[in-house]
């Protein structure tokens, strides 16, 4: 980023606000009972005998429970934009498991012969594995193309990147400088024996937190100058509040659900929790919708059968 900080996926989980908003994201869609349903009529009922019933609710693969496959196909999702999970076919051509594919690891790619869609995978060996698109769940984020979403964090990153170097200015604050930093001044020249003790002496007293609040014993008519910019001049404590409302805004997250309550009050608290379901949580979860009846769902199944979360929950 222009701040001078590396943003990626994995650098930016280092900014509070981005975990947190990850976190609140995953959280919510993974622990939402995830349901096939079954129309009767105008009425539906749960069809709890049918194969993807218990992929999708209990126990995706032998490895998982359906709550950390979500979780984790989640968080890719709003780190890299992108989530992917091979599908294990039974004999019968039901879905036997999912299971999920790193996103670093996988891409999308248009056969210029057949126009059919393959995903490429690279593996931990060095090779390069193929899937047929109809083995491959892929839940995408904002795209330009439809083939593959749009890194949220890529976009965000000059925001990222001023959250994660204030970040940081803060913490070399306290660890390299308790006292603002200036000058000591002298009508005299000092030795280099003098000069080279001076130095010593004074990072030793006033170098760090743990010597924060010292007084300084200044010698030989020493004076001190101070040239720094304290933090509060600088508005470093605004600028870390104005990054962590812009990263909610962002990923639409309200941000008392990340534990910044400076705007929330008693009147406007339960509505903000309304349009985190409503505005927030609907599109993700549609997506997921949309995607588990197009690719684990036959077509004759999906005049019959639909997958839906049950946001009651």
């Amino acid at each position: 980023s222009k701040s001078g900080a590396v943003v990626n996926e994995t650098t930016a989980l280092n900014c509070m606000a981005v975990y947190s908003c990850v976190k609140v994201l995953a959280e919510t869609i993974s622990s939402l009972p995830f349901l096939i349903y079954e129309r009767d009529g105008d009425a539906k009922t749960r069809a709890r005998n049918h194969p993807l019933y218990e992929i999708l609710h209990t126990q995706p693969n032998p490895e998982m429970s359906s709550m950390t496959f979500r979780e984790t196909l989640q968080g890719h999702l709003l780190l890299w934009g992108n989530a992917y999970a091979e599908i294990e076919w039974s004999n019968g051509g039901y879905v036997k498991s999912l299971w999920p594919l790193l996103p670093d690891k996988t891409a999308p790619y248009r056969d210029s012969q057949t126009k059919k869609i393959f995903y490429k995978i690279n593996l931990s060996d060095g090779s390069q594995a193929l899937l047929p698109s109809q083995n491959v769940l892929h839940l995408r984020g904002f795209s330009p193309n439809g083939l593959i979403g749009y890194s949220p964090i890529r976009i965000m990153r000059e925001s990222i990147g001023m959250a994660l170097s204030t970040e940081e200015f803060g913490a070399r604050f306290f660890s390299k400088s308790a006292s603002p930093s200036g000058v000591l001044e002298t009508g005299s020249r000092l030795s280099d024996a003098a000069y080279d003790r001076l130095k010593k002496d004074w990072q030793d007293k006033h170098q760090g937190l743990d010597n924060a609040q010292r007084f300084a014993i200044l010698e030989e008519g020493l004076k001190w100058q101070q040239i720094g910019i304290p933090p509060e001049d600088a508005q470093f404590l605004e600028t870390r509040k104005f990054q962590k409302s812009e990263i909610a805004g962002a990923f639409r997250v309200p941000p008392h659900m990340i534990a910044d309550l400076e705007k929330a009050t008693f009147s406007n608290i339960e509505h903000q929790g309304i349009e985190f379901v409503v505005h927030t949580m609907r599109p993700w979860l549609v997506r997921w919708e949309q995607e588990c009846n197009i690719k684990l769902l036959s077509g004759t199944e999906r005049q019959r059968f639909y997958s839906e979360f049950l946001v009651d929950a």
